[in-house]
Order: C-alpha cells, then structure tokens, then sequence
C-alpha cells in the first residue's frame, strides 16, 4: 500500500492533513455527548483532544493492519474544521479498509460527510488499491446510514448488541463497496 495524496479538493471541501491549529475546531465536537455516543466512547476531554490531534497531525505510513489516516474537512477557503474523514487499513493481504466519518453536527445537512466520503473513497480505491471498502456504523445514527447509501455501499450486516456504550448495548450496521462495483458506478 502506499499513502493518500493530500490535500484532496472538491467542489466545496478540501481535506488535508490535520495541524496543531485544528484543537478548538476539533474539541468543539469531540467534547459533543452527541457525537461521542456513535463513537462508542465518552465525549473527549480537552487534554484528550490534544493527545489526539497529536496522533492525526504526525500522520501514519498506511502500511500496516491498523494504520489509520485521519484527514481534516474544512470548507473551501475557510480554515475552519467541520468533521473529520479516516481510513483505517483493517487487512493489507485483502487490501480491505474502513471508512469512518466523524462531524461537527452545527454543519449537519449540508451533504458535507457524503461529499468528503466520496472524495476519500475514490482515493482510496485509486490510489491506494483498497478492492473492498467498508463502514461499521449505529444504526441509531440514521445520518451515517444515509451517507453509506448515497455513497451506493452495500447493507453486509446487522450486529445486534455487539457492543456496549455506557449501559446501553448498541447494534451496528455494517456497509461495504467494492473496487470494481465503485468503478462501475463511477462516470
């Protein structure tokens, strides 16, 4: 595998690497119960941002079962972070990997998670030779299974209760796509 090219720029977005400059952007919905709960985690203290931004800033070689990129969504000329997009690469030898998408929900509707997704899954594919993409998603989180559908992925599964969040057992749903099916739905 090889890494991402970045910036990535579309109509709207451009997604690029994350910086020490990015911590209020990305407290201001980290810290969200909100958004915490589709994570299965508690919302992320400040300190616990800092340590993370820390891991997005220096990056990942994407050459190891694990590897994961995070890449900052920010809207075309504004510097301001709204959401974050990764790649994680779950199996070098299937050269499978997870998406996963994670925004501020005060930019919410703008179709700014399809737009970036699509963006990140095209590169993925393309540039680093991903043949089946997949997102592991709530399934309380309706606007995740949206963006998995518009993005044209496949329902695989439905996991009820395959895991906790605080005391609630949450169920997940499972979507994927693959190489050949992405390129066949691609102009």
């Amino acid at each position: 595998m090889t890494m991402l090219s970045l910036p990535i720029k579309t109509e709207r977005l451009l997604l690029r690497p994350f910086t020490p400059d990015d911590l209020d952007d990305l407290y201001e919905f980290q810290r969200l119960p909100e958004v915490a709960r589709y994570l299965y985690r508690p919302p992320l203290t400040r300190e616990q941002c800092v340590q993370s931004l820390e891991r997005r800033a220096a990056g990942t070689e994407w050459a190891q079962d694990g590897d994961a990129l995070a890449v900052a969504v920010c809207p075309v000329g504004e510097a301001k972070v709204v959401g974050e997009i990764t790649l994680k690469l779950a199996s070098t030898a299937a050269r499978q990997a997870e998406i996963g998408w994670t925004f501020n929900p005060a930019y919410g509707g703008r179709g700014y998670a399809t737009e970036a997704a699509r963006a990140t899954a095209g590169r993925a594919f393309a540039e680093l030779g991903v043949h089946r993409l997949f997102a592991r998603l709530d399934v309380l989180n309706t606007g995740s299974v949206r963006v998995c559908e518009r993005l044209g992925m496949r329902r695989e599964a439905h996991l009820v209760e395959n895991d906790l969040d605080g005391e609630r057992w949450g169920s997940e749903y499972v979507y994927a796509t693959l190489a050949r099916e992405w390129k066949a739905d691609r102009p």
